[in-house]
């Protein structure tokens, strides 16, 4: 049966569209960085009509006008936790929710719920307190880094789960990694799941791994690119995208993207000779090791170097932001539809806060009303 549900902390709605390719219902989000919020409802809620009004003005304009309240097409929303009002919530069977996890992951400097945006945990949790006991969702769908499990010893997740309980829910929870679900990312994150106790309801972990073929390809494809999963099913994996604005090991560790295979080391370095100053150029790399320069396109050219292991050049790039949307499970529409509104840096940073959709989906298949 179809769950209704609200996307809280939304970013740009991972939660969402998790929930929807499972069939669920949004009745409403709630977001407070108007870069994110625009992103939201240009991806979510715009009209085709209202798009190609929009497209008139220049982004800048286009990103301000697209906050106004009209854009949302009378779906419910707030921009601020703390100031949500439990009367003002539409009533839903499930909350989603990845709580800011700045103050918890091993990137900061891991206060707990002891930081502000971290204990806005014990805010939504109050909010649920205010409700009366058959307007409280029947789920509470929770996502948060690893290091939760123990961040200040463990004490934290166990103060977590004593105001769940404390709220009335149960809770079970598992760590999943994104890899596991056909994205080529290796990112853990916590899922927990809150179950009412006065309605009970079944259990919905564990998730099953997706192991999906061919995940290399979402983002390793570019024309005059040759993958081979074979050899590089682990390689063809990246590091898990942080949360840092524009910056971080997540953007700018680049991802390995293969040069055609048919090339042979002598084969490609010939052909680098006689094309100096064009597509391919001789180079060296820090160790003086002979490497090129691949012109892929008109706007992509690569370094490569030699791989003695696979006998073949590798290249390593920057990943663009439509590389870092994929690698979170969005299709290209969507990342198109968050680039109508955003820059670059701010696709980047929308990327790393968000959640892979194709693990939110898989949790969601298993969440039904009871």
């Amino acid at each position: 049966m179809r769950v209704k549900f609200i996307d809280w902390f939304a970013g740009i709605g991972g939660f969402r569209r998790g929930m929807e390719l499972a069939g669920h219902e949004c009745v409403g989000f709630c977001e407070f960085d108007k870069f994110a919020t625009a992103s939201y409802i240009s991806m979510h809620l715009l009209t085709d009509e209202q798009r190609k009004r929009l497209d008139e003005l220049p982004q800048k304009k286009r990103q301000k006008e697209i906050l106004n309240d009209e854009y949302r097409n009378g779906e419910w929303y707030a921009n601020d936790v703390r100031r949500v009002c439990a009367d003002d919530i539409p009533k839903a069977d499930c909350w989603c929710f990845g709580f800011p996890c700045q103050d918890i992951s091993v990137a900061g400097k891991q206060l707990g719920f002891q930081g502000n945006r971290s204990s806005l945990f014990f805010r939504v949790m109050y909010l649920i307190g205010q409700l009366k006991e058959e307007d409280k969702p029947t789920y509470l769908f929770i996502e948060n880094v690893k290091n939760l499990l123990s961040v200040n010893g463990g004490w934290d997740f166990a103060r977590l789960l004593i105001e769940m309980e404390q709220g009335g829910y149960d809770a079970e929870w598992q760590v999943l990694n994104s890899k596991d679900f056909g994205v080529p990312q290796n990112r853990e994150r916590c899922f927990i799941i809150g179950h009412l106790r006065s309605r009970g309801s079944t259990e919905v972990f564990p998730a099953e791994r997706a192991d999906r073929e061919d995940s290399i390809q979402i983002i390793g494809h570019r024309d005059g690119y040759r993958r081979n999963t074979q050899v590089f099913s682990q390689e063809g994996i990246t590091e898990a995208l942080d949360t840092a604005a524009g910056g971080g090991r997540g953007h700018h560790v680049a991802m390995p993207c293969f040069i055609d295979l048919s090339y042979q080391k002598s084969e490609l370095t010939n052909k680098a000779r006689g094309r100096v100053g064009r597509d391919v150029a001789n180079t060296l790399d820090t160790s003086c090791n002979q490497g090129i320069f691949v012109q892929v396109s008109e706007e992509l050219t690569v370094y490569a170097v030699w791989y003695e292991k696979y006998q073949c050049y590798i290249a390593i790039r920057r990943l663009t932001p439509k590389e870092c949307f994929r690698l979170q499970g969005w299709t290209d529409d969507y990342f198109e539809k968050a680039a109508f509104v955003n820059s670059d840096s701010q696709l980047y940073k929308q990327a790393g806060n968000g959640v892979t959709v194709n693990v939110i989906e898989a949790i969601a298949e298993k969440i039904r009303f009871a």
